[in-house]
């Protein structure tokens, strides 16, 4: 069967095709080709930059061609190495003597690939691609998502809520304030998660330049290997084996987790509002809600965001816990996990999707909000004891937790009743008549 959305083995490239085809350029068999020869040019034009070998203009221009024109038909040319090489990094190699040959440059060829290994080569590319993937395609999408959770605080900053603590009435908030709560959570762990450098390993077969070193023992080989991943954007790590750490990179998967951890908790929330009917969902033509019940409206994008990033929390903690554990200077089994790396940020941008569809739908239902407040008189008897309390009125929170506790909904009527034979001024008693669960909303940050 061929390879289509409708038989592709993962939804990614199935289902999801149109969400998640950007980041083809970036995690796929192609984009990982791609930036291996991204970095093998900049690596040979980095040696003509520091003198070691001398590019004519036009053999330059032919290396920076392969870079901004690389297509299908070049990673195709690669794969076709590879059947004789059985070596992914060494098919690129023999592709850019190719190139050299073809360009001027044949003296130069054994100068691609000069004194490394083919994880200074993964090293580099793959988290070259991660970065530029982060800051295209996961940040900006993070980014308009909370901007969207933004916009909905301001709209409901004002509207009054009815708390919930252990699934039971609560001191009222405001609705605005609590999507203020995720916002503030998903600032942090931005702002986090930006700390966390970029790196890569560039140093030879095991780490230490041993073969730079001993055809130019003089050379500084340290300060060009860091001055070499600064040019593409990466810090250099110093001490490696022949694979990078990862412990930066496991920093950044932990923190997309944890940032997925305040998303879904923020659709169960939703969720649960929606239940509620504090929020109705608007409806589309010609959708259905139900194959059996006409008149249900489920919320299904925030269900599909909480599956998408709880598959996407399974990789990421998987690989932040497997990629820093290597045998000794190296084993394979980093490379194999290291190609699903695309595979948890494609879950994740379909969650964002969902997430924005669903904040998208919402219609705020007042009337609901309002009369679960207007049937939880009890929640402002934490109010009436503390002042109380002020008053130096004996046992206050004893008195209110007798005529609340346990005993069914409170009304206004029964609160006033008890308020009207409190021994206290009538100062303290209009003062205590005119807290409501409408108003009794604390304070908000400026």
């Amino acid at each position: 069967m061929d390879l289509s959305t409708l038989s592709a083995l993962s939804p990614i490239d199935g289902r999801y095709r149109k969400q998640t085809s950007s980041l083809a350029e970036y995690f796929s068999e192609f984009g990982l080709i791609r930036y291996r020869v991204h970095v093998e040019v900049e690596y040979l034009l980095f040696l003509h930059k520091r003198k070691f070998i001398t590019l004519t203009p036009k053999t330059q221009k032919s290396l920076r061609k392969c870079i901004n024109n690389f297509s299908l038909e070049d990673a195709a040319a690669i794969k076709a190495i590879e059947k004789t090489t059985n070596h992914d990094v060494k098919a690129v190699e023999y592709f850019l003597k190719e190139i050299l040959e073809q360009n001027g440059g044949e003296k130069w060829v054994e100068w691609v690939h000069f004194g490394l290994t083919s994880q200074d080569i993964n090293n580099t590319a793959v988290p070259l691609s991660w970065k530029q993937a982060i800051e295209f395609e996961y940040l900006p999408a993070l980014l308009n998502l909370k901007t969207e959770l933004g916009l909905l605080a301001d709209e409901w900053r004002e509207i009054p809520l009815l708390a919930r603590t252990h699934g039971q009435p609560a001191s009222p908030t405001r609705l605005g304030k609590e999507l203020h709560v995720f916002i503030e959570r998903l600032q942090n762990q931005i702002e986090l998660f930006l700390t966390i450098p970029f790196s890569g390993k560039f140093g030879g077969a095991t780490g230490n330049f041993n073969a730079h070193h001993a055809a130019f023992p003089k050379y500084d080989w340290m300060k060009f290997g860091n001055d070499f991943l600064e040019s593409m954007g990466l810090v250099r790590q110093q001490y490696t084996t022949q694979i990078e750490h990862y412990d930066g990179l496991a920093a950044q998967l932990d923190n997309m987790r944890r940032i997925n951890n305040i998303l879904i908790d923020l659709c169960r929330d939703i969720w649960t509002y929606i239940s509620m009917d504090y929020f109705r969902q608007q409806t589309k033509a010609g959708e259905v809600g139900s194959s059996a019940m006409p008149h249900k409206v489920n919320p299904i994008d925030f269900e599909n965001a909480e599956g998408n990033l709880g598959m996407a929390n399974a990789i990421l903690d998987h690989l932040s816990n497997k990629l820093p554990i290597s045998r000794l200077q190296r084993d394979l089994t980093d490379s194999t996990v290291l190609r699903n790396i695309g595979v948890p940020m494609a879950h994740i941008l379909i969650a964002f999707r969902s997430l924005e569809k669903g904040l998208g739908k919402l219609v705020l239902n007042d009337a609901a909000i309002y009369s679960d407040l207007d049937h939880n008189w009890a929640v402002v008897s934490e109010a009436i004891q503390t002042i109380l309390r002020r008053e130096n009125y004996p046992k206050p929170y004893e008195a209110l937790k007798e005529l609340t506790r346990g005993k069914g909904p409170i009304d206004q009527k029964t609160l006033h009743k008890f308020i009207d034979k409190l021994n206290v001024t009538e100062k303290v008693k209009k003062e205590l008549r005119a807290i409501t669960p409408h108003n009794y909303t604390g304070l908000l940050p400026r």
